[in-house]
């Protein structure tokens, strides 16, 4: 499809500002670091993948969480909705003194704004859903080596691969049906569990919400296997942290949890 779109640049308008020293935010695998802006976010991208920033992409949200895993110094680059731009040196540090960042306006390197260059025809680009479909279109078109597999009463949960790309991670899952029973789907969710369940004060499991989910099934027949993606917002699990995924049947007791730690 043809539209005429206004193609627009990405000006900092302050070059005094962007000339200063930018200051260093220190982050671990063991806390999230809370940045608080001034403004709600619109974008908050790191440079290196050890080093994870998260913020609400679907509702206004003031603050972002940063951890990190050891590697590579990084750098975060922020804009917030007033189109101001903040920058900072990430590193990682065992141990933090400060895990909360007030962010001033004043701190802001610069501010972006669009310039018009001309009109011409060109074709639209892909939407944030669409190109969550292209990705996982293509992921479901091979086949992998398992990453970790659960079996209860006949019915298989797998998770094949797990991919980063840009601000997401890309879950390729799949299951099987070898029982006498179709299995409905109640619902498929995914978790972060940290600590050991049997010690209740260290215990923790933060359930994490889709982005999207691309030929997520209802209901798997007798015989049969079918594969999804399940897109979620990028993550780093800790030294004690671990991904749970627990298929629940639809009006049946049937329930399978697979848990799983792969390399980040």
């Amino acid at each position: 499809m043809k539209a005429i779109i206004i193609i627009a640049i990405t000006l900092f308008t302050n070059n005094v500002f962007a000339q200063q020293t930018l200051d260093t935010i220190y982050a671990n695998d063991k806390m999230n670091v809370a940045l608080f802006f001034p403004e709600p976010i619109r974008q908050g991208i790191t440079g290196t993948s050890n080093f994870v920033f998260t913020y609400n992409r679907e509702k206004e949200q003031y603050f972002g969480l940063l951890q990190a895993t050891p590697g590579t110094d990084s750098n975060l680059l922020a804009v917030t909705k007033n189109g101001l731009v903040y920058s900072y040196i990430l590193k990682y540090k065992e141990e933090l003194q400060r895990l909360n960042y007030f962010i001033a306006t004043k701190e802001s390197i610069g501010s972006e704004r669009p310039v018009i260059l001309k009109q011409r025809q060109i074709a639209q680009p892909l939407g944030r859903l669409d190109y969550f479909k292209k990705i996982s279109s293509h992921l479901l078109k091979s086949n992998y080596s398992p990453i970790a597999t659960k079996r209860k009463k006949r019915v298989k949960l797998q998770l094949q691969r797990a991919v980063y790309n840009a601000s997401e991670i890309y879950l390729v899952l799949e299951i099987k049906n070898k029982s006498e029973i179709n299995f409905g789907i109640d619902y498929l969710n995914i978790y972060r569990v940290n600590g050991n369940k049997k010690r209740k004060a260290s215990y923790q499991k933060l359930l994490i919400q889709a982005d999207y989910k691309y030929k997520m099934p209802k209901i798997i027949d007798v015989g049969q296997s079918k594969r999804y993606v399940c897109v979620l917002p990028k993550f780093v699990l800790g030294d004690n942290e671990k991904l749970e995924i627990e298929l629940a049947e639809l009006n049946g007791s049937r329930k399978i949890l697979l848990n799983t730690k792969f390399i980040n």
